[in-house]
């Protein structure tokens, strides 16, 4: 199987096509689809997912994808490494990180909500106005477009997942959920009586509400969001293992590798290194 690299950290292009360029690929990137006109199918990983205009897809490194064109479509295609995910983390960590957190269990498209899609078709128009045209600072304009479209994306991503992890509507599990995504990085914000305070409910009786609604406990549940997140900080940034330990709150690096250790048995400095030998 062919693979496709690419060497800018960010790279927007504008296809009219009749057939799928690229077929049967593997990506050392991550890239958006979004769909401008046209229909067909989008296959990845041997899932086939019939498309239309106003659909944005999600792939992955090592992603293998295809379309299947029934006719002329337009497509627009944001490319963008790991070097512009560290560059990004740096203006906005929480976005970006969405997409990562729930990229490989996406197939169908990112949009759900039909205000944000509406938004999205505007960007697209304008970004493909912008990178089929030279002009001054037009690198600035393409960055800011594209953030704004990973937000939006972000958005769509967040709220879908809480409902589906949800086993019915409730807003008060909405608010825990997004309520442990705003203080991830502040253990005593996390504590059970401190939670169960802020919601007005017995610390006890906290914990087996949130295993009803979210199918496990607070605790797995924290503790797996977390470990997500410090493997991100470890595969796409540049920062130092104290570092990361500050930002969650441990008291030391020691302390950090220790609570690493129970989900992957490598220390985080091993890890890292395993990660970028299988990235090479």
């Amino acid at each position: 199987m062919a693979r496709e690299n690419m060497y800018n950290p960010l790279e927007v292009y504008y296809e009219k096509v009749t057939v799928c360029p690229l077929r049967n690929r593997q990506f050392n990137f991550f890239e958006l689809v979004y769909v401008i006109s046209g229909i067909g199918t989008h296959t990845v990983n041997g899932n086939c997912i019939n498309y239309q205009a106003g659909d944005l897809f999600l792939l992955t490194p090592n992603d293998c994808h295809e379309f299947d064109l029934e006719g002329q479509c337009e497509f627009m295609v944001i490319r963008f490494g790991e070097h512009y995910i560290r560059e990004y983390q740096w203006k906005s960590i929480d976005h970006i990180e969405c997409l990562l957190y729930y990229a490989s269990e996406l197939s169908e498209s990112l949009l759900s909500n039909s205000d944000d899609a509406n938004i999205v078709a505007q960007l697209m128009q304008t970004l493909k106005q912008v990178v089929t045209q030279e002009a001054m600072y037009n690198e600035d304009i393409i960055g800011h477009l594209v953030n704004a479209v990973i937000v939006i994306a972000a958005r769509n991503i967040a709220i879908r997942q809480i409902e589906t992890t949800m086993t019915e509507t409730d807003s008060k599990i909405r608010g825990i959920l997004n309520y442990i995504q705003k203080y991830i990085r502040e253990p005593d914000k996390l504590k059970v009586q401190e939670m169960a305070a802020y919601f007005s409910l017995a610390p006890n009786y906290l914990g087996s509400y949130f295993r009803k609604h979210c199918g496990e406990s607070l605790q797995v549940y924290i503790a797996q969001y977390k470990i997500r997140l410090i493997e991100h900080r470890l595969r796409f940034s540049s920062m130092r293992i104290g570092e990361i330990a500050d930002e969650f709150g441990f008291t030391d690096e020691s302390h950090i590798n220790k609570f690493f250790k129970r989900y992957h048995s490598v220390s985080m400095s091993v890890y890292r290194k395993q990660q970028f030998k299988e990235r090479k």
